[in-house]
């Protein structure tokens, strides 16, 4: 078991949404950590999603294991980047030092749509040294330099938006959307004229986890979005596409390490920014 909170004493934080319609459609949204000199510690807890996520900071170090991303100052000037593909359990990140960083949360099938191979990422939960661009360093330095957010994210969009190369993925956007849809994938694989191992394959290629993980992370989701209307769980599961009350409870506690009912008393699903929980 762990506690799920936040300490921290000024920390800048600021979520935004895309402001380009193009860009809309890939990226859900952007986080800006600018801590000012009274700021400690900023640690939270993240729980699996859907997305990908990349996290650029300036002049930091970065350390991560399996459980937990380890931020702190860098000795020298650097643009340090780290992503995460997947995760099955709670990641803790922790900020042992300020820093400034940008966070970018990629839709699924996202970041494909500006990177060649993004199947080598995929192939790791998470890992340090995102670099598929050349002069991605070069540009967030020059991004870090802005104080305004509103032209910081002005910046931001016209790099990816530079970068976007509008690849067709109509075929495996509809596979997403029957999964997310709670078709059996057996169904869905038959009606793409897959085998069922063949859909596994392309899909974990694409999305970077496979069907049944992407449906489980999904309905996890469903829960957290739909728990401030449902009187209970018994309703909220059914709501989210469990089979049933034991079901919701058996994902839940592997995708958070604890119950239902522990993780609402302690999490405000209030919050817009469902998938930080600070």
């Amino acid at each position: 078991s762990f506690k799920i909170i936040i300490f921290y004493l000024s920390p800048q934080v600021l979520e935004l949404s895309p402001k380009s319609k193009l860009l809309q459609k890939y990226i859900e949204g952007y986080y800006f950590i600018s801590p000012d000199e009274k700021s400690q510690l900023l640690k939270y807890w993240t729980f699996p999603n859907n997305f990908f996520i990349l996290s650029v900071s300036q002049n930091a170090d970065i350390k991560i294991d399996d459980k937990n991303i380890i931020i702190r100052q860098s000795q020298k000037e650097n643009i340090a980047t780290h992503f995460v593909a997947k995760y099955k359990k709670p990641i803790q990140v922790i900020y042992e030092e300020p820093v400034k960083e940008l966070t970018i949360y990629f839709k699924p099938l996202g970041i494909n749509q500006f990177v060649k191979n993004p199947e080598i990422f995929f192939k790791n939960a998470f890992g340090a040294d995102f670099n598929p661009l050349d002069d991605l360093e070069d540009s967030m330095k020059s991004i870090f330099k802005i104080n305004d957010r509103e032209l910081q994210r002005d910046d931001l969009e016209e790099y990816w938006l530079s970068k976007l190369e509008l690849k067709d993925f109509s075929e495996i956007e509809k596979i997403v959307s029957d999964i997310e849809s709670d078709f059996r994938i057996d169904d869905i694989a038959v009606r793409n004229n897959f085998s069922r191992q063949y859909l596994n394959r392309l899909f974990t290629k694409m999305v970077g986890k496979s069907p049944s993980e992407y449906r489980k992370i999904h309905r996890f989701r469903n829960v957290i979005g739909n728990q401030k209307r449902m009187k209970n769980l018994t309703d909220l599961s059914f709501e989210s596409s469990f089979y049933d009350q034991s079901h919701l409870i058996k994902d839940f506690r592997q995708l958070t390490n604890v119950s239902p009912n522990s993780f609402f008393k302690i999490v405000d699903t209030e919050k817009e920014n469902v998938w930080l929980f600070i």
